[in-house]
């Protein structure tokens, strides 16, 4: 294994440690600690373990060089706490967030061996976790946990690099929630489909609760992938199956009764507006495939049982005494979801680690869906898979009227090689909003990359009374929600390596909070970044101004306020400070704490699992990159299928109307003959 990190980095991560854990009866040391994020990082494909490394020889100078290094673990805490912790400055409060790497660093602690040999890990054994493997479900009604993975794409679905045809029918760039739809639906008219994927395969049966490993390979950039000011983490899937595979199979749709907020913000009456008429009608008819074709249903109640009703019983006494109409009409539900069919063998087994893959072959992501779909060897001319191949651009020719027809795609493996594969009919882009604009930039699409709209998530922590401990990890990460109309608020948890990166705190407070794991209830507010961000040499540049961060402190007040409401005794915002809110204190003050506390968005702690838009739908070619079909302008035989064609923010989680964006471009369309 080649260590990601020299001495000096080494040495500082050691220091580090030692400081945010000084005084604390920390489970394993700081040199193990070291050990583990050298094999973290070398584990994570790309220019992300370079940048942190760098980052790391940035604090050594920032937080005094030798002079951290010999300091005592006082002197040292001292010198965070002003440099970091409390600091005004923008780039010191963007390297203040490789604490986060730390922690995963302690947190993420793994024994050699399988998920019995870590039965005893002794992070674990300090916050009285059980893996899922160690749980009693014994009891009526309980699903048993067992792998099943009869699911799992078969190893001749895959196309070995060394057996690349040099041309096919049509290329599908991406295998995720658009490109696994489309890929079902072109090779259904009977066409040879070659889908291309940049990251690998891995089906249930090589997933494991090793959440540093899974992470490192499933997520782009090990789930550390940022906006270019690094204000945002954007998390994407990286994997056969795209995030599929790494989400909690949430299936909303844009606009639908007793679901959705009845005042929220018409969609479709945007998208007509900016020149993009898809109906709600149109667009019925793919929900209605896909949740068809997914088995989609509300999530049975048991997998959620503690985290869920929190914010359910939470918010019901908050709309109760809100004079709000906005909160009086607001939806509160259980989350439908793609895991079907509850049935033995398939159904949910509510193990809580949603976000680094289903081990036990589970969830209907694109693998044991449309992929298995597409792949069927029972067709006369099955799509094949090749993994570990980025398509970095489109070859073109021209037609008598000047449109562009799409040659070849132009590849390069994960060993570094390059190879073109060429296409006979066609092309369809679907590797998501972020990648898809880069491919079409690429590509001389000039208007690609713009537009580009977040969820933004944003979560709040809360602690709960002493013998409450209620072990909100042996349930569903995400189970219900609230549709504010303006705002969501989601229920969700994590298990104990990324719930410790997003708890807010600093030193032997963060070490407390962690210590009250069985205690701790979570949910994060959900809102809209709306058409703000465009790609700029690769990179998401967005940045959020005034009106979002003004919404952002209403909604942080209102699940603060949810949260003390149904018992909490603190709350945890992620901010950046690490502040504590606590019982007693009036709505006033709460607002007025957040109103002070959240300046800049540097000040808080900000994600988003849904980016999309950059390749709007639109009939002016002046204003968008595909039409109506979803067809690139000024191109014969080039679609796009996934989130990157949406013309604004659709406000929910993306996943259910990506697949039916995708299904509507392709499905029965016969686009390429």
């Amino acid at each position: 294994m080649q260590k990601p990190f020299n001495w000096l980095q080494a040495r500082m991560i050691k220091a580090l440690t030692e400081t945010l854990f000084y005084e604390t009866p920390m489970a394993i040391s700081p040199q193990q600690v070291v050990d583990n994020l050298q094999e973290h990082f070398s584990n994570i494909s790309g220019d992300k373990p370079k940048e942190i490394a760098l980052a790391f020889t940035g604090l050594f100078f920032i937080l005094g060089g030798p002079f951290f290094l010999w300091g005592s673990p006082k002197f040292r805490r001292t010198r965070i706490r002003r440099r970091l912790q409390n600091s005004r400055v923008d780039f010191f409060q963007d390297i203040a967030r490789t604490k986060g790497v730390i922690l995963a660093g302690y947190y993420g602690h793994w024994e050699k061996g399988d998920e019995e040999a870590n039965y005893d890990n002794p992070i674990y054994q300090r916050l009285k976790y059980d893996l899922p493997g160690k749980r009693d479900r014994s009891a009526p009604g309980e699903v048993k946990i067992e792998r099943e993975d009869g699911r799992d794409l078969r190893a001749e679905v895959f196309v070995g690099h060394d057996a690349i045809p040099e041309e096919v029918d049509v290329i599908v760039i991406g295998s995720g929630a658009g490109g696994a739809v489309a890929a079902a639906a072109v090779a259904d008219e009977g066409h040879e489909v070659l889908i291309l994927e940049a990251g690998s395969s891995y089906p249930s049966s090589r997933i494991t609760h090793e959440e540093a490993r899974m992470t490192a390979r499933l997520f782009k950039d090990g789930a550390l992938q940022t906006t270019k000011d690094r204000d945002i983490i954007v998390f994407q899937g990286r994997v056969v199956g795209g995030s599929t595979v790494i989400n909690n199979g949430i299936c909303l749709r844009m606009k639908q009764d007793g679901l959705v907020h009845p005042d929220a913000e018409d969609v479709f009456e945007t998208w007509a507006e900016l020149g993009a008429p898809v109906t709600e009608a149109e667009l019925a008819t793919s929900y209605e495939a896909i949740e068809s074709r997914l088995e989609v249903s509300e999530m049975s109640q048991i997998s959620g049982r503690y985290n869920g009703p929190h914010l359910i019983n939470g918010w019901q006494k908050y709309a109760a005494q809100s004079q709000d109409p906005m909160d009086k009409r607001a939806i509160s539900a259980w989350f439908h979801k793609n895991y079907g069919p509850q049935a033995p063998k398939t159904e949910c087994v509510y193990c809580g680690y949603c976000n680094t893959g289903c081990p036990y072959g589970r969830k209907k992501a694109m693998p044991e869906s449309f992929l298995s779909h597409a792949t069927d060897d029972a067709r006369p001319n099955p799509a094949r898979i090749l993994d570990g191949a980025q398509a970095d651009k489109i070859g073109w020719a021209s037609n008598a009227g000047g449109d562009r027809i799409a040659q070849s795609v132009k590849v390069t493996l994960n060993d570094g090689r390059k190879r073109e594969i060429k296409v006979r009919k066609g092309v369809v882009v679907a590797a998501g909003a972020l990648a898809s604009s880069v491919i079409l930039q690429n590509s001389g699409i000039d208007k690609s990359g713009d537009g580009i709209s977040l969820n933004i998530a944003c979560p709040v922590v809360a602690l709960m009374p002493n013998g409450t401990e209620a072990n909100v990890w042996n349930e569903d990460q995400m189970a219900t929600y609230v549709d504010r109309g303006d705002f969501l608020i989601e229920s969700h948890f994590q298990p104990p390596m990324s719930m410790a990166t997003l708890i807010p705190g600093w030193f032997d407070e963060h070490f407390r909070r962690m210590h009250n794991y069985n205690r701790l209830v979570s949910a994060g507010v959900l809102f809209p970044a709306d058409r703000l961000g465009h790609i700029e040499k690769g990179k998401l540049k967005l940045k959020i101004g005034e009106p979002e961060l003004g919404l952002l402190r209403r909604a942080l007040a209102t699940m603060t306020k949810v949260h003390f409401l149904n018992g909490a005794i603190e709350v945890y915002p992620a901010l950046l400070k690490g502040q504590t809110l606590r019982k007693g204190m009036s709505d006033q003050e709460i607002d007025d704490f957040y109103e002070s506390a959240i300046v800049e968005p540097d000040d808080v702690v900000l994600s988003s699992s849904h980016p999309h838009g950059g390749n709007g739908i639109n009939m002016d070619p002046e204003k968008g990159v595909v039409d109506l079909d979803q067809r690139v302008h000024g191109t014969e035989n080039v679609y796009v299928a996934d989130a990157s064609v949406m013309p604004s923010c659709i406000r929910v989680n993306a996943q259910l109307t990506t697949m039916a964006m995708a299904h509507r471009a392709m499905a029965g369309k016969k686009r390429f003959g």
